[in-house]
C-alpha cells in the first residue's frame, strides 16, 4: 500500500499542497479531483520521489518510509509515474522505449513476461513495436508512456491527465485498459480532467482545493454530491 501522511509542497515561498494524506491500495483505484492549480500533479510527482518531503510529511510503501530516499529507490519500491507530459523518447522505437522500463532491478528478471503483458494490454503497440514514438498519434504515445511504467513492475501507478487530448474512443480504451491493470492487483492513483469517466472507474476518491484535501468518499458518493457535481461534473 501507498501512503502519504500530511504531505507540503513548496514552490519557493508557494504553498502548492498542505498537510495532504492519501492511500492507495492494491487493487483498487483511487481518483483526485481538484481544478486546475488545485495542487494534484504536486501530489503525484512528491508521490514518485520527484518533490522533497517538508516538515513531518512522510511517504510510506508497504510500511516502510521512503521520504527521503532518491527516486529511483520509490521505483524499486514498486511506485511507477506516468506525468502529464509522458515524457516519452519520441526519437525511439516503441520496443526501445518499453524496455528502458525494465531497467529496475525489481523488473530485470520478469522483463520478457511483463513485455508481453503488455503487448496483450495495447495490441497497438505489439503491431508497431518498430516504429519510432514520435510519428504515433498521442493516444498511442500514451498507451507508450503506460506501458513503459508497466514495465517497472510497479505495485502502485501514478497516473496524471492519462486522457488529456484523446479522443472519446481512445479514452474509452484507456480506462478499459486501466481496469485490466487493476485486476492485475496493481494500485492506481489517477489524477484525471475527465471526473465522471474517472469516477466512473475509480474505488474511492479526495477532492482537494487549493492544495487541502477538503472531500474524501467512495466514487459512488462523490458523483451524487451536490458540490462535487457542480464542480467537477456539469452538474446543475
Amino acid at each position: 500500500m501507498l501512503e502519504i501522511r500530511d504531505l507540503s509542497v513548496f514552490y519557493g515561498q508557494h504553498r502548492a499542497v498542505e498537510e495532504v494524506s492519501v492511500t492507495v491500495s492494491r487493487g483498487e483505484i483511487v481518483v483526485m479531483l481538484g481544478a486546475n492549480g488545485a495542487g494534484k500533479s504536486s501530489v503525484l510527482r512528491a508521490a514518485a520521489g520527484l518533490l522533497p518531503v517538508m516538515n513531518n510529511a512522510a511517504i510510506l510503501m508497504d510500511g516502510r518510509d521512503i521520504s527521503h530516499c532518491p527516486a529511483d529507490e520509490f521505483v524499486e519500491a514498486g511506485i511507477a509515474l506516468v506525468p502529464e507530459d509522458r515524457a516519452i523518447f519520441a526519437d525511439l522505437t516503441v520496443l526501445e522505449n518499453l524496455k528502458l522500463g525494465a531497467y529496475p532491478k525489481r523488473a530485470r528478471q520478469k522483463e520478457r513476461e511483463n513485455l508481453e503483458n503488455v503487448m496483450s494490454l495495447f495490441p497497438k503497440l505489439e503491431e508497431r513495436r518498430r516504429q519510432k514514438v514520435r510519428s504515433m498519434s498521442g493516444g498511442e504515445q500514451q498507451m507508450v508512456a503506460i506501458g513503459r511504467a508497466m514495465m517497472s513492475a510497479p505495485a502502485i501507478l501514478l497516473l496524471d491527465e492519462p486522457s488529456l487530448g484523446l479522443s472519446p474512443l481512445l479514452c474509452g480504451e484507456l480506462f478499459r485498459s486501466l481496469a485490466v491493470i487493476r485486476s492485475a492487483e496493481i494500485g492506481i492513483l489517477l489524477v484525471e480532467q475527465n471526473a465522471k469517466r474517472g469516477l466512473a472507474i475509480a474505488d474511492r476518491g479526495y477532492v482537494l482545493e487549493n492544495g487541502r484535501v477538503t472531500g474524501s468518499e467512495s466514487s459512488e458518493i462523490l458523483s451524487s454530491d451536490e458540490r462535487v457535481r457542480k464542480a467537477y461534473l456539469g452538474g446543475d
